[in-house]
């Protein structure tokens, strides 16, 4: 089954300020993950994922259970830990966001 990518609203902010190349990356990477969500790196835990792309990361949340991907943040290598550390710490709101979306 394929699953379905969603994002945060600070994803979608972060995606506004890149250009229309690496827009189109992102679009591509979708599309990747659509058909399976495990290609990036595992971080830490297993449902957090990296992607990378040029200088930038794209990190991401897989909820089985709901066959969907929750798209969380872009950062660049510096503030990796950083975010790692936030994503991991705020697993379950992400999961509520996410849940949130899909009743919507």
């Amino acid at each position: 089954m394929e699953y379905k990518v969603y994002t945060t609203n600070e994803f979608d902010k972060e995606i506004e300020k890149l250009s229309g190349e690496e827009k189109r990356r992102i679009e591509i990477i979708f599309l990747q993950l659509k058909e399976n969500p495990y290609v990036g790196n595992q971080l830490q835990i297993r449902p957090l994922r990296e992607k990378r792309f040029e200088e930038k990361r794209i990190y991401y949340l897989i909820f089985d259970d709901l066959k969907s991907i929750l798209m969380i943040a872009i950062s660049d290598k510096r503030n990796q830990q950083k975010m790692i550390d936030f994503i991991r710490e705020n697993i379950n709101n992400y999961r509520d966001i996410l849940k949130e979306i899909l009743d919507n």
